[in-house]
């Protein structure tokens, strides 16, 4: 927990030195101050939702298409239905876990990094307490507070939440919400599974003629919803981003389809 100093202290403002000792020890990576106030925790929510929101975006769209060129593929060799449900679901599953535990260790990696930073940081609060509450202050100027203001506004916040007002303004770390890499990688997971089902099931339900062209189209729309999603969420031009996906889609459909079809006629020859 964040040590509170300003009960058995002099006032803070009073105690900031007027030009602190800017760059004298690396914060390590991250320690650059992020865009925007650090404490608007509304606006910090919203964009961490979104940043997941697309992510499941971009988790159910490589499942389409990854499923969707397997399928594509086999069925160029075979018209039996379930050899191709078996090979579908069997890239379903694998994939899902890939995803899955690709995600996991990313996440956990940068967790354990910020928990790094953030034991550091706790360390040099209690070590060098002015030197910190003077950094602090520092980092508010560079934002375009005066002076005054700024040491006014870093004694205030190390009153309430050192360690917290700290993490957020040094690191970009909000230490209460560091993410959970079993909820990412359970997220993936499900993202990639939802977006994998669609071409499995356009590709067995349909009489066999049918097969390729009703998974080719379903999974071309699919792909641009999801990339006219993927670039709402992230303020991009959505007919470019809709083109990038769908070309890529098809591509990859066109490619596995054409050498399952040159593996069969090679294999019948």
């Amino acid at each position: 927990m964040a040590r509170r100093r300003s009960a058995d202290r002099p006032d803070y403002a009073e105690r900031v030195p007027d030009s602190p000792r800017e760059n004298s020890r690396p914060k390590g990576a991250g320690s650059a101050p992020r865009t925007g106030h650090p404490h608007e925790p509304h606006a910090e929510g919203l964009a961490t939702r979104l940043n997941w929101l697309r992510a499941g975006v971009l988790g159910a769209n490589d499942g389409i298409v990854s499923t969707a060129g397997l399928v594509v593929g086999v069925a160029a060799t075979t018209g039996n239905a379930q050899t191709i449900l078996t090979a579908g679901i069997a890239g379903l599953v694998a994939g899902a876990i890939s995803m899955a535990a690709g995600e996991y260790v990313s996440v956990s990696t940068q967790r354990d990094s910020e928990k790094a930073l953030l034991a550091k940081e706790r360390r040099e609060l209690a070590d060098e307490p002015d030197f910190e509450l003077a950094e602090l202050a520092g980092i508010y100027e560079k934002k375009g507070l005066s002076p005054a203001t700024a040491r006014t506004v870093a004694a205030e916040l190390t009153a309430h939440d050192a360690f917290t007002a700290h993490a957020e303004a040094e690191l970009g770390i909000d230490p209460r919400s560091l993410t959970n890499p079993w909820a990412a990688a359970i997220s993936s997971a499900i993202a990639f599974t939802c977006g994998a089902l669609l071409p499995l099931l356009a590709i067995v339900l349909p009489p066999t003629a049918w097969r390729v062209p009703v998974t080719f189209a379903a999974v071309l729309i699919a792909l641009a919803i999801t990339g006219s999603v993927s670039a709402r969420l992230g303020g991009g031009n959505r007919v470019r981003a809709v083109v990038r996906v769908v070309v890529g889609g098809a591509l990859a459909m066109a490619i596995t389809y054409g050498i399952g079809d040159l593996t069969d006629t090679l294999g019948s020859g």
